[in-house]
């Protein structure tokens, strides 16, 4: 449940209400008001914040919640555990470069990896429909333990229940991870400062251009794979490469890379410049997004990382994510600056330069 958020008055928990800078400009498209639950409130964006904030936050919140992180983190004898949770009710199941269970699996380890924290164990929790074909369970079983194996990680734990028919849209997967933190080394948006340097590890957009491709309903003909993978190799290395000059690390799973960003811009108090012509975008991605009218910069994305790190560190931490296959066309896509503090801005290809905004719903709702 980590998110950006706008202040909760009377969170009532002992820990202060999430906060974002004011920049004294104001949004033309306002946030509407719901009486119900409507997708928008799962796109990571302005809705997801909203329900957060003013839901869960005042019911759940405390000093560890209120790091706004990817993971918990959590203080032992033996050091620094990261734990997280996430559920996954991507349509459909099985997509081009995956499905729902190493789906399931890589995205809960990616979180731990962006803390700074090696994977080590993991939870699944299924909600089964009624009438789920038993060789789609299968495949989906084979593909998180096939994850599992992959990133070292170890499943302890689980829990399934099966709903009516009707009732559950085949498969509903919860996972939970721990991880170990290394020591010493503390990856946190708190850490950015003016001059850093934003890098991406590949390219971006494919993982929701593929799931948009295998929704028949839209007609889309692609080559366009999910990119799904485990990051704990590209972190790993880049600790190696850079040490503490590692300031920040996401994933820029729903939302991309513009919400992501964002999320970081407000977390650290500091501005972000874009290179629009840097941007890593496979060219099926660009004619998928320009076909649908949809920006790659939105589009959800679960093998790539964001790492923002110390200027002199830029070209170590380039060199250490090229020398893994998953992070050979990692490039430099901007910057963090002292102007516009929480905003994030784009060079566009023409020269010219837009604000880069979160979305206030949902571009691509069950892509995760």
């Amino acid at each position: 449940m980590s998110a950006t958020l706008d202040p909760v008055a009377g969170a009532g928990s002992g820990a202060p209400a999430p906060t974002i800078a004011s920049t004294g400009l104001t949004c033309p498209v306002p946030v509407a008001t719901h009486a119900h639950v409507v997708l928008g409130h799962g796109s990571g964006g302005k809705l997801s914040a909203r329900l957060f904030a003013e839901r869960f936050w005042p019911r759940f919140g405390n000093p560890i919640l209120g790091q706004q992180a990817d993971a918990a983190l959590l203080e032992v004898a033996a050091g620094t555990l990261a734990m997280s949770t996430d559920t996954f009710v991507v349509r459909p199941l099985e997509f081009p470069g995956g499905n729902i269970g190493d789906l399931a699996v890589n995205g809960t380890v990616n979180d731990l990896a962006m803390m700074g924290a090696e994977p080590r164990w993991l939870t699944c929790g299924f909600v089964l429909e009624e009438g789920l074909p038993l060789e789609v369970l299968d495949r989906v079983l084979e593909a998180m333990a096939a994850a599992a194996r992959a990133t070292g990680v170890t499943i302890v734990a689980g829990d399934t229940k099966v709903v009516e028919r009707g009732k559950g849209d085949g498969i509903f997967i919860n996972t939970t991870g721990i991880g170990m933190r290394r020591a010493g080394w503390a990856p946190a948006p708190d850490r950015i400062r003016p001059g850093d340097v934003v890098i991406a590890s590949g390219p971006i957009g494919r993982h929701g251009t593929a799931i948009l491709a295998a929704r028949d309903d839209l007609g889309l003909v692609t080559t366009v794979t999910s990119d799904t993978a485990a990051l704990w190799p590209l972190v790993d290395a880049l600790h190696g490469a850079c040490g503490d000059a590692v300031r920040a690390l996401r994933d820029p799973t729903r939302g991309g890379v513009a919400s992501t960003t964002n999320e970081l811009a407000k977390s650290s108090g500091v501005g972000f410049r874009l290179d629009e012509a840097s941007v890593p975008v496979p060219p099926d991605v660009t004619a998928a997004c320009e076909m649908l009218g949809l920006d790659p910069m939105y589009v959800a994305n679960e093998g790539v990382l964001v790492a923002v790190v110390a200027p002199e560190a830029a070209a170590a931490a380039l060199a250490a994510l090229r020398s893994h296959p998953l992070g050979a066309q990692a490039a430099r896509i901007g910057a963090a600056i002292a102007d516009h503090p929480g905003m994030v801005t784009m060079r566009t290809h023409v020269g010219g330069t837009r604000v880069v905004d979160m979305l206030p719903g949902d571009q691509l709702p069950r892509i995760c």
